[in-house]
């Protein structure tokens, strides 16, 4: 078994977090997401609003599901962090995950927090997805 550390450099750097965007377990064929966020590789918030920040961090996840040899279709589990009461987003949120995940409707979680990874980060996407073809 081992593990491999997906980084794809079209994302920012976590190194100085200590963290991958991904890792890969070869013998179980999953993947680890870390929380997707709308930052650049400046590490900073490129959107104002919550469902601009989804769709940036949607394509951050979907980003590193690809370079770890997977994809949407393979999400087994996300769960979503938003800045504040989950409810009160629950109107943009909802339709907008729903487009996304389509019909493999993987586990999900909302959560409220106090804080994310910035001040001006409204929601963080993580995943456990499998590799495709496992």
């Amino acid at each position: 078994m081992s593990i491999a550390q997906i980084n794809p450099a079209a994302l920012y750097d976590g190194a100085p977090f200590g963290m991958s965007q991904a890792t890969v377990d070869s013998g179980s064929g999953l993947v680890f997401v870390s929380g997707q966020v709308d930052w650049g590789t400046d590490y900073q918030v490129r959107h104002d609003g919550i469902e601009a920040q989804a769709e940036s961090a949607i394509k951050h996840l979907l980003t590193v599901l690809e370079a770890a040899g997977s994809s949407f279709a393979n999400v087994l589990q996300l769960r979503v962090y938003v800045r504040g009461e989950l409810g009160e987003h629950m109107d943009k949120l909802a339709p907008l995950m729903a487009r996304h995940v389509g019909a493999s409707r993987p586990a999900l979680t909302g959560i409220g927090v106090a804080s994310l990874a910035s001040p001006q980060t409204l929601i963080e996407i993580e995943a456990v997805a499998r590799v495709c073809g496992r």
